[in-house]
């Protein structure tokens, strides 16, 4: 009877040939601008570079995935920075901006831009 019952248990699941075999999404497939640049199929963290004129850097995500322009946080504008944004912002008010495939922005502020 005990044979029975081992026969007769479910197999343990294990992955098909299809399924992804790491944790991590797969990378971006598709282009990232950031200001002059252009990235192919970006994939992980780029730097976000502000203009010395304080004019807007754009970013073009037509890529698959979202993107976030990571905001500064507990910066001090006067030491940091050579030319401050507009409207420094509040400590802690500021929300990372994250667009959507196929989506742009023109930003004053970030560190980065991070993908996925």
């Amino acid at each position: 009877m005990r044979r029975l019952k081992h026969l007769l248990r479910p197999l343990p699941t294990t992955p098909t040939n299809n399924a992804p075999t790491s944790p991590n999404p797969p990378p971006a497939k598709g282009f990232l601008t950031i200001g002059g640049t252009t990235y192919i199929d970006p994939h992980g963290t780029y730097p976000l570079t502000h203009h010395l004129d304080g004019s807007a850097t754009l970013i073009i995500n037509e890529t698959d995935h979202y993107i976030t322009v990571v905001t500064e946080r507990d910066h001090d504008y006067g030491r940091d920075h050579h030319d401050p944004p507009p409207v420094p912002p509040a400590r802690g008010t500021q929300r990372d901006l994250v667009l959507a495939p196929g989506e742009r922005a023109e930003t004053w502020r970030g560190d980065s831009v991070r993908v996925g």
